[in-house]
């Protein structure tokens, strides 16, 4: 399957700070033109995040900086592992300056930039969920994008929320909440089986991700 030259970030739904909502559209459209499999099982949808809510990511439009760096609370990419052949696993980030795809090497250096020394609390921690999990099981009623008196903080989407396949109106918080002691120790077959059957996939730390996505097979 090739990749299309002719997509760009453009052409997909983007509602700023509504990155998990971006993402679950992102998915269903490439599943719907052929980018990817129709049943989204090479697409995977991972939240990067922390206890503290405090995760650094550079080359990110929303950034004031030359370096393109933001403190996200947490953050949601697509990372797309074609079948068969040794093509690069893609990562579609609707939220990067960097190429729309980027392959995951070059796009971790850039962004995640592991070789900078970062303080504990600011340690990135990535959970991993296949896409046909994730379009089945995510819902989101947007309650986090209102404040105490119930206004928007950041305006919503013109589309109706996502509901989950079993009508839950929202468990986000369930994906976007990663604790340390959720990570993995090693990645070995019975996590490679967990991410496909899982609700909340698998939790990984930074050092493990690229690993695992030459480990996985879709």
């Amino acid at each position: 399957m090739e990749l299309s030259s002719s997509l760009d970030s453009s052409q997909f739904q983007h509602t700023p700070y509504y990155c998990e909502e971006n993402v679950y559209l992102l998915c269903k459209k490439l599943c719907a033109n052929g980018t990817a499999e129709a049943d989204g099982s090479d697409l995977f949808v991972v939240f990067i995040s922390n206890e503290k809510k405090q995760i650094p990511l550079w080359h990110q439009k929303a950034s004031q900086r030359a370096d393109g760096v933001v403190l996200w609370d947490y953050h949601v990419i697509c990372v797309q592992r074609k079948k068969g052949g040794d093509s690069p696993c893609l990562v579609w980030d609707l939220d990067s300056s960097l190429p729309f795809p980027s392959p995951l090497a070059p796009y971790v250096s850039e962004t995640i930039q592991p070789s900078f020394q970062l303080f504990s609390e600011y340690q990135r921690f990535f959970r991993i969920v296949h896409a046909p999990v994730f379009l089945r099981c995510f819902a989101s009623d947007r309650r986090h994008m209102k404040d105490s008196a119930g206004n928007w903080i950041a305006q919503p989407p013109a589309y109706e929320p996502i509901v989950a396949e079993d009508k839950t109106a929202h468990n986000l918080n369930e994906y976007n909440e990663i604790r340390a002691d959720e990570v993995s120790v090693n990645v070995e077959p019975d996590l490679i089986h967990a991410v496909y059957t899982n609700k909340l996939g698998v939790v990984l730390s930074e050092n493990q991700l690229e690993e695992f996505f030459t480990q996985v097979s879709s």
